[in-house]
């Protein structure tokens, strides 16, 4: 049987993996020395109450290769065909873990057919690539077209988004502790995107928390095709008043089609920290695959 799989850092709702019986691979996050993991052990609330406590200690590793293994196994031992859309490349080194644990599978099930992905996406630029490919499953795409599929997709897939403190990107040596301290002090706030390498990129700084969010609504009228004819992805850090803030916004200026809205998890979240707010979209029409994409 063919099936994808993808992991937590595509922070698509638990609401959608439930209802499409799509297996997440966990990501690994470390608080205070001991190991939880992304939406299994621990969930969002909890974990951003302990990110704002700054005496805690937390930190990500990606997804080692014994634990690719452990994921990948059952499905050589049933001889299921496997799609795996993995975190991008460009921030973490989920992809490389993830084929060393398939050479290590094929040695003992050499007729494994296993094809990994890198969605050079994070969170729900990365849970947008996902969907499209679960729908497209579920309607019947064969492989091949779905393989297709998600170099197109992942190609025109856009990703904007701000954050209410710069400390978390000056602590990961994202942003200088000269320059992001200034920044604090003056209220910038970084517009940034995730480019076509896959990489963060800082596209320009604004003043204050609104003007943040509204340079994601710009961007997107700016770089969207159709924007009305989209599903938009949105994502927010447990920052339910600027999610509601930029869903207004899109609401009057994209008029989107749908919706589809998440939390940033544990992956993601501990590098940005509370207040994480994004936006996600195509560049391109999905006409190429309509067949496949009805709901």
């Amino acid at each position: 049987m063919l099936k994808i799989i993808t992991d937590s850092a595509s922070d698509l709702p638990k609401e959608y993996i439930a209802a499409h019986q799509l297996h997440v691979i966990p990501t690994p996050v470390v608080i205070d020395e001991t190991d939880y993991f992304d939406g299994k052990t621990i969930q969002t609330k909890e974990f951003y109450k302990i990110l704002d406590d700054t005496k805690r200690d937390v930190r990500t590793y990606h997804i080692n290769p014994a634990m690719f293994e452990e994921a990948f196994t059952p499905y050589a031992q049933a001889g299921d065909s496997i799609i795996y859309l993995c975190f991008s490349t460009g921030i973490a080194g989920t992809f490389n873990a993830a084929h060393i644990a398939k050479e290590n599978v094929l040695e003992q099930y050499p007729d494994f057919d296993l094809t990994i992905i890198d969605s050079k996406s994070a969170s729900i630029g990365f849970g947008l690539l996902v969907s499209k490919l679960v729908t497209m499953l579920e309607n019947g795409a064969p492989k091949e077209v779905l393989i297709e599929a998600a170099d197109y997709f992942i190609s025109h897939i856009h990703h904007v988004f701000t954050v209410h403190t710069l400390a978390y990107l000056i602590k990961g040596g994202r942003l200088s502790k000269f320059k992001g301290t200034i920044a604090e002090t003056l209220d910038m706030k970084p517009i940034l995107i995730v480019d076509k390498a896959g990489s963060l990129q800082v596209l320009k700084t604004v003043r204050g928390r609104k003007k943040s969010l509204k340079a994601l609504i710009d961007y997107a009228k700016n770089n969207g095709y159709e924007l009305s004819n989209q599903t938009l992805a949105f994502c927010h850090g447990e920052d339910n008043e600027a999610l509601e803030f930029l869903l207004s916004l899109a609401d009057e200026e994209l008029k989107p089609k749908d919706k589809l809205i998440s939390t940033v998890g544990c992956a993601i979240g501990a590098h940005t920290g509370r207040g994480i707010v994004g936006l996600c979209f195509l560049d391109a029409s999905e006409d190429k695959y309509r067949e496949y994409l009805h709901e």
